[in-house]
C-alpha cells in the first residue's frame, strides 16, 4: 500500500493545504511513494472492516498486493488492487500466483481517481491526507454500508465510526512505532423533506449525524425534534429509529414521548403530491 513518508507535523500541513489549494488528482497520487505495510497492520485492517467471503474489496495504491492477497487467502474475499507503478503490479500478480489466489486477486495499472469504486463493499487505502480528502466526495456517494479503512490518515471533519491504534515495532517510518486504523461506513443520504400521513419530516445531515423535525400542517410548533446518527441505512436516536427501505423511510421503533411517529412511513415523492 502507499503512504506519506513524513512525520505527523508534515502530514497536518498537507491536510490544511488541501482545503485552500486542492492538487490535481494525478499529481497527488504520484507523490505517494510505496512503503511496505507490516503484515500485522494488513490483517488488522481487514478484521476491522469485517471482511468475509461475501465481500469484494479494492485497495487503492496496492503496492506489492498484500492487502488484496491476504483478503483472498485468509477471508475468501475477491479483490482488486489498483497501482500506477507497473513493476509493482507485476510483482503483485506474481505474489498472488504464489499464494494460490490469482483467481480471486486481480491487479491493474490504473489511476485510482479513474477507478469505479461502486462495485466494491470494502475499500482500503494508505494515502496522503490530501488525497483522502480528494476521494471523500466520491466515497460518500457509494452504497450505504460500504466500509472504508484508512491506515493512519483520516478524512478531515468526516469522523470515523471506529478507530484502532496498534503497536507496530517494525514500522519503518515515524518516531512512534504505532499505526492508527480508521473505519467508516458510508451513511445513506437522507437529508431533505420526507412526507407521509404522520406529517412532514425535515432532516438535516452532516455525514453520520442528523437532526429531525416533524411538523403537521396547521400547527405552528413542531410535533417532535430529535437528533441521532445514521448507521448505513438506519437512523438511530433515543426518540425513534427509522430505516431507509428503498424510497421509503419507515419508523421501526419509538420512545413513549415520540408517539407521533409510531408506525409512520415517509417518502420524498409524497412531498410533491
Amino acid at each position: 500500500m502507499r503512504l506519506l513518508p513524513t512525520f505527523a507535523a508534515q502530514a497536518a500541513a498537507l491536510t490544511a493545504a488541501a482545503f485552500f489549494c486542492a492538487p490535481q488528482p494525478a499529481a497527488a497520487q504520484e507523490e505517494v511513494p510505496f512503503i511496505t505495510t507490516p503484515d500485522a497492520v494488513t490483517l488488522a485492517m481487514l478484521q476491522l472492516a469485517g471482511v468475509s467471503a461475501a465481500d469484494r474489496l479494492i485497495d487503492l495504491g496496492s503496492g506489492d498486493g498484500r492487502i488484496v492477497i491476504t483478503a483472498a487467502r485468509r477471508f475468501g474475499a475477491r479483490g482488486l488492487g489498483v497501482e500506477i507503478v507497473p513493476h509493482l503490479v507485476e510483482q503483485s500478480r506474481a505474489n498472488a500466483r504464489k499464494a494460490g489466489v490469482a483467481d480471486r486477486a486481480e491487479f491493474r495499472v490504473q489511476d485510482l481517481f479513474e477507478t469505479d469504486l461502486k462495485p466494491y463493499s470494502v475499500i482500503t487505502m494508505y494515502l496522503l491526507p490530501a488525497v483522502n480528502l480528494q476521494l471523500r466526495g466520491a466515497l460518500l456517494k457509494l452504497a450505504p454500508g460500504t466500509r472504508i479503512v484508512s491506515h493512519d490518515w483520516d478524512m478531515g471533519d468526516w469522523a470515523p465510526d471506529q478507530s484502532l491504534t496498534l503497536d507496530v515495532p517494525d514500522k519503518t517510518i515515524g518516531r512512534e512505532k504505532k499505526s492508527t486504523l480508521h473505519l467508516w461506513r458510508v451513511p445513506a443520504d437522507v437529508a431533505g423533506r420526507w412526507c407521509g400521513p404522520a406529517g412532514e419530516l425535515q432532516l438535516a445531515q452532516r455525514f453520520q449525524q442528523f437532526s429531525a423535525t416533524l411538523r403537521r400542517p396547521g400547527l405552528a410548533a413542531p410535533l417532535l425534534v430529535f437528533d441521532g446518527r445514521v448507521h448505513s441505512t438506519d437512523l438511530r436516536s433515543t426518540a425513534a429509529e427509522l430505516s431507509l427501505q428503498g424510497a421509503e423511510l419507515r419508523v421501526t421503533r419509538t420512545a413513549p414521548d415520540a408517539a407521533a411517529l409510531e408506525r409512520a412511513s415517509f417518502s420524498r415523492e409524497a412531498c410533491a403530491r
